[in-house]
């Protein structure tokens, strides 16, 4: 009978013999050197190492997610500052620009007050592409009341003379162009000549008698003789006189005061010169 019973319960009893056996150990702990502890110790030291490289691994990856995020938000950061820099950069550059051109178009009033006549200012938009001629395209033209036959000038010196117009432009012959010619004279000695350009790059001042007191480095001013530029006006310096060989005149090479490939803003002077009264005419 009591066999049977505890045949019939030998799971149950088998069961609870198990569970205090290990309420007993939890309560009293395992002694050091116990041979119940030896496959517990066995089992911690094959899973000390994965459980080492476990956490390392998932610390390691904690990192690099970190490192991840902060290198993306860096990496923004960093668009964020070269798109603003760029707009700095752009803007400064036009801010410049703009201070520059305010300062030529105030040096072209200067210029106008000082003419004391009525004059355009106009930019250059445009410059002969054939090489055939010299000549610029100005912004300004007939409705601005400019006509051919002008006078063109910089802060520089004298740049020119309209040869056309229409409604909204213009276009200037400089003084460099081989067909430009206008009467001036050395401002030191008083010398006249005929300045005209040179075919292949420069000025030349014509009609200077060989014994005329004519200098490397004088200045070359307009005469207002020829009905179009006022007086006065710097055209350019001597650069070299040939007087070697034959012949009544000599060669006057004369620099361009004007730098005519970097204008940006010229004047146009819509007033007459005043007439110059020569001896001539006063005979």
């Amino acid at each position: 009978m009591n066999s049977s019973f505890l045949w019939r319960n030998r799971v149950v009893l088998t069961s609870g013999l198990m569970l205090l056996l290990a309420a007993h150990l939890l309560t009293t702990g395992v002694r050091p050197r116990d041979p119940a502890a030896r496959p517990g110790e066995l089992l911690m030291g094959v899973l000390s190492p994965v459980q080492g490289a476990s956490a390392h691994l998932v610390e390691a990856a904690h990192d690099f997610w970190h490192d991840y995020l902060a290198l993306v938000q860096v990496q923004r950061e960093n668009q964020q500052l070269r798109t603003e820099l760029s707009r700095f950069q752009n803007e400064r550059a036009r801010l410049t620009e703009l201070k520059t051109e305010n300062r030529h178009l105030s040096e072209l009033l200067d210029l106008r007050e000082a003419l004391g006549m009525r004059a355009v200012a106009a930019n250059v938009i445009g410059s002969d592409a054939t090489g055939l001629s010299r000549t610029l395209v100005l912004s300004a033209g007939a409705r601005s009341g400019l006509r051919a036959g002008m006078a063109v000038l910089s802060n520089q010196g004298v740049v020119g003379k309209l040869i056309a117009t229409s409604g909204g432009s213009s276009r200037v012959l400089l003084i460099d162009d081989h067909n430009a010619a206008l009467d001036a004279f050395d401002q030191r000695s008083r010398v006249r000549g005929i300045v005209a350009g040179v075919v292949d790059d420069g000025l030349t001042m014509k009609y200077v008698g060989r014994t005329a007191d004519i200098k490397t480095g004088d200045e070359v001013v307009t005469s207002g003789l020829d009905g179009t530029f006022p007086r006065g006006l710097l055209i350019g310096q001597v650069s070299r006189v040939e007087r070697q060989g034959p012949g009544l005149f000599v060669n006057v090479a004369v620099a361009p005061a004007v730098d005519f490939r970097s204008l940006e803003q010229v004047l146009v002077v819509i007033d007459p010169p005043p007439r110059i009264v020569t001896q001539q005419d006063q005979d």
